[in-house]
């Protein structure tokens, strides 16, 4: 019979054959015997093989060279920003509905459509600009990513707990996160490069007020909101969309710490959140959030005084009402840190049918930099790990690389000689095609602004509707920052604070000593 006749492995060896890749279980009752990653058992794991007991050394130790070498190798990059972080699986439930019409009215995402149904996840929480083994205490917003693995693929929805962000173009990100990490000649973090890019850029003072308050010291992960941040679409069966936020709600309520309440939770356990995460998961003390959207038609919307694709803003709740859609409930702990929390990657781009983009600058960025950094970062197979492998089956063109573990999904009928399309000898067909969603655009390409930055009114809103203490620790973390920059980067700061409101300038200023009257206008961004 020529070779594709039948069912082979792509070398001509019929599959019958093939010997079975399920690992030989030891005799019944036996203790679990350590071998190399060969298979090979080991009889001696604490001498190395010398010549003599006092040595030296011979270059046939295997076993040792192998533990070694693995040992040598055991860390990935550490992820840039997110680097420190705690994960749990769980399940999200759908309520078929959003508000109080159904939901297939708005999306055609299967997930969504029938009430109760479960969708398994994985979700990574972490602090964003510190290292891997700093503390959990430090001020920072905290990342919430939830992978869902679902029937059509994985869906990512990757953000953070404070809603917005700090910047509104992704050409910034490399510099803002360059100015919130160590200084690259003393290797401190630095208020003074801080403060330096916020003063020259307005349109972080919204996120710079949630991050300088309490709200950038959240007590844990279970008290913690989520959200998408960016402005994303739901496109339903005729293809029509609508714009989209969404938001978890955690349903033991926001707690946040004071600066001496972080401190004190420090000094006893610099790994207080992952701790409590976990711990409240093995007790059966399952955390749980629900998931709201807010909907906006798919236009420019000019009645707003901001644009609803700038991530810097919140959409008005009382204009666009949060719905509820589902349900999140965490109920396992990984079985090992390394391989689930660790090696998990997200990216903003995986996006399932019935969810699309929105032409937020910000989305656009991240769904470039967060799948290219995982590639980097754990290598350009990492979709085949068991953390971030989709639960569908998966057929692909793509061959080899690093670390490839298997060949994606070659099923039957299908032809392992052909990672090519199209062909006629059997390799892979396209899905079929959904109603698209075809948006018009048209413009001149251009480097420009937003034409509706509106950098304070939102700021000063938040800081209105903080209660005392929250004004208090804000003003007290500001100006101990403050006091170690230049007049010069004061003084703007204290400008870009008054136009958010009056008393938080006035505040900031007395805190430094600065004449709020005496302070020169800044003009980089004003509105």
């Amino acid at each position: 019979m020529d070779q594709h006749d039948g069912p082979t492995n792509g070398s001509g060896q019929d599959q019958a054959q093939q010997p079975s890749m399920a690992p030989i279980p030891p005799h019944e009752g036996a203790q679990p015997q350590l071998t190399t990653r060969q298979g090979h058992p080991v009889p001696d794991n604490q001498n190395i093989r010398t010549v003599g007991p006092r040595g030296p050394v011979t270059m046939e130790n295997y076993h040792f060279l192998e533990k070694m070498s693995h040992f040598d190798r055991e860390r990935i990059p550490e992820r840039v920003v997110h680097a420190r972080g705690a994960g749990a699986h769980g399940y999200f439930e759908a309520f078929g509905t959003v508000g109080d019409e159904p939901i297939s009215k708005y999306t055609r995402a299967k997930l969504f459509q029938e009430k109760g149904k479960r969708t398994p996840l994985f979700v990574r929480f972490s602090t964003v600009t510190h290292g891997g083994h700093s503390p959990e205490t430090l001020r920072d917003p905290r990342g919430f990513a939830v992978k869902f693995y679902t029937e059509d693929g994985n869906w990512d929805l990757v953000g953070n707990n404070l809603k917005v962000f700090f910047i509104r173009d992704p050409i910034k990100f490399p510099d803002f996160v360059h100015a919130w990490k160590p200084d690259p000649v003393t290797n401190r973090q630095d208020a003074q490069r801080q403060f330096d890019f916020a003063s020259l850029n307005p349109e972080i003072m919204h996120m710079l007020t949630f991050w300088a308050s309490p709200w950038g010291l959240p007590a844990d992960y279970r008290h913690i909101e989520g959200s998408g941040v960016n402005t994303y679409k739901w496109v339903n069966a005729a293809g029509e969309a609508v714009l989209i936020k969404y938001h978890w709600v955690p349903k033991l309520g926001v707690h946040n710490l004071t600066m001496a309440e972080a401190n004190e939770v420090q000094g006893r356990d610099f790994n207080h959140a992952t701790h409590d995460l976990y711990d409240a998961i093995a007790r059966g003390d399952f955390p749980e959030w629900e998931l709201n959207v807010q909907m906006m038609s798919d236009d420019e919307h000019p009645e707003l005084d901001f644009d609803p694709l700038d991530d810097t803003k919140l959409w008005p709740k009382d204009q666009f009402p949060w719905l509820p859609v589902g349900r999140m409930v965490l109920d396992r702990n990984p079985q090992n840190y390394f391989a689930e929390v660790e090696q998990a990657a997200f990216g903003t781009g995986v996006l399932v049918d019935g969810l699309d983009f929105s032409d937020d600058k910000m989305l656009q960025g991240r769904t470039f930099s967060y799948s290219d950094t995982q590639r980097y970062r754990v290598g350009p197979n990492y979709l085949q790990l068991p953390i971030n492998r989709p639960r569908t089956e998966v057929a692909t063109n793509q061959r080899d690389g690093q670390m490839t573990y298997h060949v994606d999904g070659v099923q039957e009928g299908e032809n392992p000689h052909v990672n090519y399309a199209p062909s006629s000898l059997g390799g892979l067909q396209e899905a079929p095609k959904a109603t698209p969603y075809t948006p018009y655009i048209a413009g001149h390409l251009v480097r420009e602004p937003i034409s509706r930055p509106n950098n304070y009114k939102q700021a000063g809103e938040l800081w209105r509707g903080f209660a005392d203490w929250e004004k208090d620790e804000t003003i007290a973390f500001l100006v101990s920052g403050l006091q170690q920059c230049n007049q010069q980067i004061q003084e703007r700061m204290v400008w870009h604070f008054t136009q958010c409101d009056a008393e938080y300038g006035q505040r900031v200023a007395d805190g430094l000593g600065i004449d709020v009257a005496q302070v020169t206008p800044v003009p980089i961004g004003a509105d």
